[in-house]
């Protein structure tokens, strides 16, 4: 199955979702969640939006405070199976055994989640045909409202780092969204929206897929990866109006199906995920153009066997020291383990790893960076696994932890 054909088949399941689920729902509520119809959903990265590396899974090793931490869950509610909204469980730093402490806010299909940089508001996309992004405050679960994204099946988002700007991506429409946000933590009304118009879709695609928005290292681009153009766009934000103006754009090859990207701590180099042609890409940037140029497709090392499927590559995630790089492969159900070399300008094949549960749609480090945590989407359950300093090895800590339709895992 290709990748184009899961991404329709994904879009037109949000439809269909959107138009059962519309009666049952408030008047308030958007429409309906998406699943991968091809490998293109919204997923993307690390959740973690406290800062530009960060926020696309730079693993930090700051000294953890003792005691459980929170972990939150991103779920598809109207999913059969699926959770009632943002799941809310506990981490024991040291063992990584996870205790479930039920749901932090109740939402439709918050798929993927962020935090803002001061730790004090969480923001969920709600993945339905009429896309929204939802504020919840921590301290007290209560939750701050909901803005339209402007556009359908909202995959992804992203705080940037100074905390005023909530990006998120738009997948069904390819999309791209901005929204104030207030001294609260909430959320004004849009201000920015952008569409990928051009250049026409990849093969097989019916149209332009945003899957992902980051800001880059160097804080003044914002960078958008879409799936259905096979192309990522750097923008600037313009910080007093919150608006997007395009200032370069790179292509894949065709039919690659970028999905996400993760950026070298040494903010010259990122790495990009093809989840059409299960492959990935070293990129060059540079920080003062906002510029990205896309390198050679290189083995994503999970070459599904006869008849198991395409691999479905799904996001990156670097070590803070910039020495490794871990992907998760959805088809594969295995996480690639890579050696970074050349000062970010390489990637050198170790192997993988099974991740103990079926699709690892989203991965994320804890803030230590001694944990990473893998959200299995099929199987309904979380694996977490130690991170060696030492080589860069992944080694299972205990049995996967279940949470419903798991699609995104937040450790805090």
């Amino acid at each position: 199955m290709s990748g184009d054909g899961w991404s329709r088949r994904r879009f037109v399941g949000v439809l269909a979702r959107a138009a059962g689920a519309a009666a049952a729902l408030p008047a308030a509520a958007c429409g309906g969640p998406s699943e991968p119809d091809g490998p293109s959903e919204p997923d993307g990265p690390s959740p973690t939006a406290t800062g530009p590396g960060a926020s696309e899974g730079a693993s930090g090793r700051q000294r953890e405070s003792s005691g459980p931490r929170r972990l939150l869950f991103g779920t598809y509610t109207s999913a059969e199976g699926g959770g009632t909204g943002v799941g809310l469980a506990e981490y024991d730093p040291g063992t990584g055994r996870i205790t479930g402490r039920g749901v932090l806010a109740e939402m439709d299909d918050p798929s993927y989640v962020a935090v803002h940089p001061d730790g004090r508001t969480l923001y969920a996309v709600n993945e339905r045909a009429d896309g929204a992004v939802t504020a919840v405050r921590l301290s007290d679960r209560r939750v701050l409202g909901s803005r339209s994204t402007g556009g359908a099946a909202p995959c992804h988002l992203s705080v940037h780092p100074g905390g005023r700007w909530l990006l998120s991506a738009n997948y069904g429409s390819g999309s791209v969204a901005v929204h104030p946000i207030d001294a609260s933590g909430a959320l004004g009304e849009r201000t920015g929206l952008v569409t990928h118009s051009a250049p026409p879709p990849g093969p097989g695609q019916q149209g332009p897929h945003a899957h992902q928005v980051l800001t880059a290292p160097d804080g003044g681009h914002v960078l958008a990866v879409d799936l259905g153009t096979d192309t990522v766009y750097t923008y600037r934000l313009d910080e007093d109006a919150g608006t997007l103006a395009e200032v370069s754009r790179a292509r894949t090859r065709p039919g690659a199906g970028p999905r996400h990207l993760a950026f070298h701590p040494g903010g010259r180099h990122a790495y990009l995920a093809n989840e059409v042609d299960n492959t990935v890409a070293v990129c060059a940037y540079d920080p003062g153009t906002g510029r990205l140029s896309v390198g050679e497709a290189q083995s994503t090392g999970a070459e599904p066997g006869p008849g198991s499927g395409t691999n479905y590559p799904a996001q990156f995630l670097v070590t803070s020291d910039g020495a490794y790089a871990f992907l998760a492969n959805r088809g594969h159900d295995s996480i690639t383990r890579y050696a970074v070399e050349a000062r970010g300008a390489r990637l050198r094949f170790l192997g993988t790893v099974p991740v103990g549960g079926d699709f690892p749609r989203q991965i994320a480090f804890s803030p230590d960076g001694g944990l990473l945590f893998a959200a299995n989407q099929r199987s309904g359950t979380v694996s977490v696994f130690r991170v060696s300093g030492e080589g860069g090895e992944l080694r299972l800590a205990g049995e996967p932890f279940a949470s419903p339709v798991a699609v995104c895992a937040l450790p805090l």
